[in-house]
């Protein structure tokens, strides 16, 4: 695994470094640059860290420059590497969803889930051992608030859905919004003469239909004119992606209710099911690449969202029996 950092930089001071997280092109951190100041957009893992302290080498960042590192939210791909990162950066604050902070400053239960979905081997090698950070470095973020970098003002909004503890940034100058995982996922080997592919990320644990689209929704009412995901990176012509993401996840919910009565079997149902629904969609979108480098790029996101519809599945029965028993 290489240190050497890959980088598409856009209009605007904001540059996408490549963290390695599985294989390249699959997750993003953005670097951020403006009058002067800098700050991070997700982190990666551990193992990402060489990396982007590269990124600000090639850029003749000083790592004192770095002002925040702002965690869209704390799902270890996003934040895994944000403790270890700040041993570098003197000046950084982390700046985190309310409900994000304790998993950030004892990140053992955040651990621990993490363990559960993926297993304690495979767990290790994706994460080695996130760093704690100190509560003096951690700055929250009010749905609404406002922060400076150098000369720009950003606006963070709360945006549940994907996870309860997310935030995205509304960057005026650009006329962009860094979306973290709320505005899903696009990989770029789907991209085709029709422009890029996208779909939901729905992993555990609080997957929320209703509040995936009202976070979709609110995105849109700022009409960016580009997105920036952590998976991966710019995406343009948003009015058609929303469409899609609004679609997609109404066919998620449709295949997670239709797998609900199979019991232990309906993970594997879903999974079935999703993964034929999604190959239909990419080949409709124009892609040709061989089918086993599709499943490839498909395999952990229909095994995270299954899961995650599983969850949601269980707590929509939960509360649909706690009403019934009232």
């Amino acid at each position: 695994m290489s240190n050497i950092p890959a980088l598409w930089d856009f209009d605007h001071g904001i540059t996408a470094v490549d963290t390695d997280y599985v294989r390249p092109r699959l997750d993003a951190s953005h670097l951020l640059v403006r009058g002067g100041r800098a700050a991070f957009v997700d982190v990666g893992v551990n193992h990402s860290v060489p990396r982007l302290l590269a990124a600000l080498g090639k850029k003749n960042i000083d790592p004192g420059d770095v002002d925040y590192v702002f965690l869209t939210h704390v799902h270890l791909d996003h934040a895994g590497g944000a403790g270890e990162l700040l041993q570098h950066l003197p000046n950084a604050r982390v700046v985190l969803h309310p409900r994000g902070v304790p998993h950030m400053l004892a990140p053992d239960k955040l651990i621990a889930g993490t363990q559960a979905v993926y297993g304690e081997t495979l767990f290790a090698r994706l994460y080695g051992e996130p760093r704690a950070i100190p509560p003096e470095r951690v700055m929250e973020v009010a749905d609404g608030a406002r922060l400076r970098l150098g000369d720009s003002e950003l606006l963070f909004i709360h945006t549940p859905g994907h996870a309860l503890h997310h935030y995205c940034i509304v960057d005026h100058d650009s006329r962009g919004v860094f979306a973290g995982d709320t505005f899903g996922i696009s990989y770029r080997a789907f991209n085709t003469v029709k422009g890029a592919f996208i779909f939901p990320a729905t992993t555990p644990t609080h997957f929320d239909p209703q509040q995936a689209h009202a976070s979709l929704d609110r995105i849109m009412s700022f009409e960016p004119e580009a997105v920036f995901l952590t998976h991966y990176s710019r995406v343009l012509d948003t009015p058609r992606l929303a469409a899609d993401m609004h679609a997609c996840l109404d066919a998620y919910v449709s295949i997670a209710h239709s797998c609900a009565g199979r019991g232990a079997e309906r993970i594997a149902c879903m999974k079935t099911l999703m993964h034929a629904w999604l190959v239909q969609r990419v080949r409709a979108h124009g892609c040709t690449l061989d089918q086993d480098s599709v499943d490839l790029w498909l395999a952990m996101d229909i095994d995270l969202n299954a899961k995650g519809l599983a969850a949601w599945l269980d707590r929509t029965e939960l509360a649909t029996l706690n009403i019934q028993t009232r």
